[in-house]
């Protein structure tokens, strides 16, 4: 797991690069399950360099910034613990607050297709319904990364196959999982 971003409570950390979040993860996260959903292959309205040059000036900035910092100190403590109704809870409230951010900036942006609101629409049901611990976040334009514990890996792929992929562009979407973590590059 890696941080990006200077935060007191994680030793080395800084906004230039992302550095190893230096505590012990709780064993569920160890295999985490990242199903990219491609509802929009084409290029973004906004890259992601001016999409993050355009909060600086938004007027709500300094507050997200301050929530960023807070919802790292709790993802730290949740991967810790393993707490996945709180990681659910951190991880979805920022790809909303993100995505509000460029919907409320000068100029604004709406990044989000209606597939993509569909397919959030439909994981909340399905974990309102299941119980299990499917969750999302978004890239920085229409695509949703489903996230889920190895332990729930059968249902949840099964949903996503039968239910979400009808939402991807040519039905396209991309299976990955938790990495081996950063390594310094001696260039």
């Amino acid at each position: 797991m890696v941080a990006w971003g200077a935060h007191d409570i994680i030793p080395n950390s800084t906004d230039f690069y992302g550095v190893r979040l230096g505590s012990e993860i709780h064993p569920v996260f160890n295999n985490y399950h990242d199903t990219i959903l491609l509802v929009d292959k084409g290029q973004k309205q906004v890259s992601s360099t001016v999409g993050h040059d355009l909060v600086k000036g938004h007027p709500f900035a300094n507050q997200r910034f301050q929530q960023a910092h807070n919802n790292l100190t709790r993802i730290k403590s949740i991967l810790e613990t393993g707490n996945l109704m709180e990681f659910i809870r951190v991880i979805e409230s920022e790809a909303l607050t993100l995505h509000a951010i460029m919907m409320t900036g000068d100029p604004y942006f709406i990044l989000m297709k209606p597939n993509t609101l569909e397919i959030i629409n439909k994981i909340w049901k399905f974990r309102e319904r299941t119980g299990l611990h499917i969750c999302f976040t978004l890239d920085a334009g229409a695509n949703v990364h489903v996230l889920y514990p190895e332990s729930e890996k059968e249902q949840v792929y099964q949903f996503i196959v039968n239910e979400l992929v009808a939402y991807c562009e040519n039905q396209q979407y991309i299976c990955d999982r938790i990495g081996q973590g950063a390594v310094k590059l001696d260039v």
